[in-house]
């Protein structure tokens, strides 16, 4: 079916201070304060977590450089979809639209609302995640090879999940009342997160004295331990990683942004460079409360909680219980708030459903809304929404690496289109973003393949959709 694109247009209300605190508010979820667990297991040093956070705020800061070039030449609503398109055509446009509708935002939409569910049950013990409403249906896990295994999932409502959905379907009503309440609760929320953030980073350095050095070095537990240092260094990266990510989804608002050839590439360099100093200060903070072995150990990987409960005693664990609530929440709001315009650009297109191409009253996109929220629902009834992001790791990792590489393509092919904004030391900069996102998707392939396999299945998948999608 063929239709005209719509002849609404969004409302340019956006300034620079909103657009940082939407990158901001978007990157800072639960990562920063589980995260670090993981990574001390795997590396065994604090000098590696360190090393680790570092490698992850060079390449964030590389790529949000590169796609300020980017975003100078194609100020439009849909942002990394309008670059992909621009540089290999529809086709790959839409399979990262399909990928970040199917499971990359929908799937972080749903995993942190959940987190916020979880850390609501610490103040409110009834919202819990093991008694069930209705269900569960055990989906058994899937043995596909001897290292990859899909599942299990219980299907099923829990108070938990029930206020999960609570949290997507309001914040989506409320976002779909126009572009300003969205905005306010995000700036609201995202300053909020920052401060109790810096407080942490506070607490950390000035009410302890430097923790312990660990007798020796903790040991990598399982099959990891043999895994050489360059290798963990790469693979702890799916983590880190993903606890900055969403910087782009800026670039998905841009119809909404004043000036915004100069306005998104200066929000994507200061954004990303105020979370990732904070994250690289929380991360010294936490070594010098807790020291390498107490990171690996804290329970259930709640490493910020930890610090605080060493701090502040069972106060700290409340503290910490509210900042996360206050951080998954401005969280799920800045991915509700950006995903819903890429999802309207590729209905524009012709390959998303036809009633999200229109914007409602409040010239924002309902429809598109209402499919994400309804979506991303049905996802938290799962049980497993961790491993569904997990598959879609490598192929994130490959649309980040594709959309920089497209630099290149625009400038052997479009040398004249103005570029408001350059890349520095071009192609160095480029070329090493690359390079480190393909380092990191090499050290997947061989060391955690149930990261990769199962994420290019579900890009693959997307090719029958999009032909389906152009023919109707």
């Amino acid at each position: 079916m063929n239709f005209a694109p719509p002849p609404q247009d969004y409302q340019r209300t956006v300034g620079l201070f909103s657009a940082t605190m939407l990158i901001a508010g978007s990157m800072i979820g639960s990562g920063i304060f589980i995260v670090p667990a993981e990574i001390v297991r795997t590396g065994g040093t604090g000098a590696f977590l360190m090393l680790a956070w570092g490698l992850t705020a060079v390449l964030t800061l590389m790529g949000a450089h590169a796609y300020g070039e980017l975003a100078g030449m194609f100020p439009k609503a849909g942002g990394q979809y309008i670059y992909l398109k621009e540089c290999y055509g529809p086709l790959t446009a839409f399979l990262f639209g399909w990928s970040v509708f199917a499971i990359v935002e929908c799937g972080s939409i749903a995993a942190v609302a959940m987190a916020f569910s979880k850390f609501l049950g610490i103040l409110a013990p009834w919202v819990s995640e093991s008694r069930y409403l209705a269900g569960p249906l055990e989906c058994p896990a899937w043995t596909v090879t001897a290292r990859i295994t899909v599942g299990p999932y219980h299907l099923g409502l829990t108070p938990a999940r029930l206020v999960a959905i609570g949290v997507i379907a309001g914040l989506s009503l409320l976002n779909s009342l126009g572009s300003r309440p969205g905005i306010w609760i995000q700036n609201t929320f995202t300053l909020a997160k920052l401060g109790s953030l810096a407080a942490l980073i506070l607490a950390g350095f000035l009410l302890a004295a430097p923790a312990p050095a660990a007798p020796g070095a903790w040991v990598p537990r399982g099959g990891e331990a043999a895994m050489p240092f360059l290798a963990a260094l790469l693979v702890v990266q799916s983590g880190t990683l993903f606890s900055s990510d969403s910087w782009n989804t800026v670039t998905y608002i841009a119809g909404e942004v004043q000036a915004p050839s100069r306005t998104i590439p200066l929000a994507l360099l200061v954004g990303p460079l105020l979370v990732l100093g904070l994250y690289l200060l929380a991360n010294a903070a936490y070594l010098r409360v807790l020291g390498p072995t107490g990171i690996a150990a804290a329970p259930s990987d709640r490493v910020g909680s930890a610090t605080l409960h060493a701090l502040l005693g069972p106060r700290g664990d409340r503290f910490m219980a509210l900042a996360i609530l206050v951080s998954t929440f401005g969280c799920v709001n800045g991915m509700v708030l950006s995903g819903a315009r890429l999802y309207r650009a590729m209905a524009v297109d012709r390959v998303f459903f036809k009633g999200a191409a229109r914007l409602n009253r409040h010239q924002v996109p309902g429809c598109a809304l209402g499919f994400q929220a309804v979506w991303a629902s049905l996802l938290t009834l799962t049980g497993n929404y961790a491993q569904l992001l997990e598959f879609t790791i490598f192929a994130a990792l490959l649309f980040y690496a594709l959309t920089v590489a497209g630099l290149f393509v625009l400038r052997l092919r479009r040398p004249g289109l103005a570029r408001p904004v350059r890349v520095r030391a071009y192609p160095l900069l480029p070329a090493l973003y690359i390079a480190g996102c393909l380092a990191i998707m090499g050290s997947l392939l061989v060391w955690r393949p149930s990261f990769t396999w199962p994420g290019l299945v579900v890009v693959a998948l997307g090719v029958p959709v999009y032909w389906m999608f152009r023919r109707s």
